[in-house]
């Protein structure tokens, strides 16, 4: 009996065990897949993108430079956020000014949070995987063999041979959560050092912009 017929003749839970990492692989696989891209892109929209927003005579300027280059809207947030910010300050009444490193703070935090959102995006599910996976496939073989076991008692006759065939096929289980499990866990690792590279990078271009907008000269 192959493992596919093992498995078509399996009982529920089996199936069910054998269904939910399926699901957990094709997901892995799928976030792996658009990660790639994604961080492949943001190397390179990065030292694009901040090289045209320090290249520009302004930020308003900036602004329409940067958004074209910065494909995943990493960067662009953060430029438009200062942008918008410095627009208001120079329109504000003089009572206002007090309040404008507050308001640079509270403005680039929040774009550079949605900007991280997207950065991180999939690796919860990418650690879910490789965190539980593993478990899933030896709940099916534990299922398994307990099976296996149970239907060998009952013919009143147990040997290694008999034995061995069902506990092999049962075990295909593990070795299903392994294969979920190990891919997820070394994206999971690689993409966490690409991302929090970027990451650094984006804090510090935040830093900057905030001491573009609060720098005297410029905010008055």
């Amino acid at each position: 009996m192959n493992a596919l017929q093992w498995l078509r003749e399996a009982d529920a839970v089996i199936q069910a065990c054998a269904a939910v990492l399926l699901a957990m692989s094709v997901a892995s696989w799928v976030v792996i897949l658009v990660k790639l891209r994604l961080m492949a892109h943001a190397r390179t929209d990065m030292v694009r993108a901040v090289n045209a927003l320090w290249a520009a005579p302004q930020l308003q300027a900036a602004t329409e430079h940067v958004r074209p280059l910065d494909r995943h809207a990493l960067v662009w947030p953060l430029v438009q956020a200062a942008a918008a910010l410095q627009a208001s300050s120079l329109s504000d009444a003089l009572a206002q000014q007090a309040s404008l490193a507050q308001r640079a703070t509270r403005a680039l935090r929040t774009a550079l949070h949605g900007a991280l959102a997207r950065l991180r995006w999939g690796q919860v599910l990418l650690a879910t995987v490789g965190a539980t996976a593993p478990f899933v496939g030896l709940l099916g073989t534990v299922w398994g063999i307990q099976h296996a076991l149970t239907a060998l008692a009952g013919n009143g006759q147990i040997s290694i041979e008999r034995l061995a065939g069902p506990v092999g096929e049962a075990l295909i289980m593990t070795a299903a959560g392994l294969a979920a499990a190990i891919p997820a866990v070394l994206a999971y690792n690689g993409f966490g050092r690409s991302v929090g590279e970027v990451e650094a990078e984006l804090e510090g271009l935040a830093h900057d912009l905030h001491t573009l907008l609060t720098d005297p000269p410029l905010a008055r």
